[in-house]
């Protein structure tokens, strides 16, 4: 049962941040399961009831959503093999991490936060929901009225494409979610003190079920695309099949 981050939670990734090699990882891996792998599973299993009431087909298993640990050095400057904090990203079972809708938390020295959405947008994901707002303006706007988004502090992510044409007919205030590079909302505000306690649960879960309705319009976005991805590739084999 999840009772709260610790104060030694913390105190690791100071350390791995400042011992930030194997040999201080391998030396004090006990510690990092103690201290950071088993709070953060004991949160993910406690949050999962009331994801899963959201979206049944939510991963489960703690060890699908809660990120490594180790970094992926390849392509990065920086060449620290270890993260000094860590996130977990809800989404549904057996669709990939990257670019998929989803609830996620992230915890570190350098503070707490939470929300929902996709990151980076792939052009199919971001083309279907330009499309359910030029079709559906007056829901999708509705929607996302109902999230009461400012009063819960809850911000949506403004990373858009600033020359991006707006089709007629969507009002202003839909303008940056069309043109977004990124689809979400973030929890501001969010204090450290909260961390250490059960009650963080109650906090990060009231905002999951406030944006729900804004998950599930995302999630039918998502569910459309793979629809239309997997039509084109029948309408091709067929295509190709005419010329055998």
């Amino acid at each position: 049962m999840f009772e709260g981050f610790r104060e030694e939670t913390i105190q690791f990734f100071l350390d791995l941040r400042f011992h930030n090699d194997s040999a201080f990882f391998h030396a004090e891996h006990d510690r990092y399961v103690r201290d950071v792998q088993t709070p953060f599973y004991e949160f993910i299993t406690d949050m999962l009831p009331l994801l899963q009431a959201i979206d049944s087909q939510m991963e489960s298993r703690p060890n699908r959503v809660l990120s490594r640990i180790h970094r992926d050095t390849r392509f990065s400057r920086d060449k620290s093999p270890y993260r000094d904090h860590l996130w977990i990203w809800f989404h549904r079972a057996a669709e990939p991490r990257q670019n998929s809708v989803g609830y996620w938390f992230e915890l570190g020295p350098q503070g707490v936060g939470w929300g929902m959405g996709v990151w980076d947008l792939t052009k199919d994901m971001q083309a279907a929901f330009q499309r359910r707002i030029a079709a559906e303006p007056h829901r999708v706007a509705g929607i996302i009225t109902s999230c009461a988004l400012e009063s819960r502090k809850l911000i949506p992510w403004n990373d858009t494409y600033k020359r991006m044409a707006v089709p007629e007919g969507v009002p202003a205030s839909l303008h940056p979610w069309y043109k977004a590079r990124s689809i979400g909302v973030s929890r501001q505000g969010t204090e450290m003190k909260w961390i250490y306690d059960r009650s963080l649960l109650g906090k990060v879960g009231a905002d999951y079920q406030a944006v729900a309705p804004l998950y599930r319009l995302l999630r039918g976005v998502w569910d459309d695309m793979e629809t239309e991805a997997l039509q084109a590739g029948a309408g091709a084999s067929a295509a190709g099949d005419e010329w055998k």
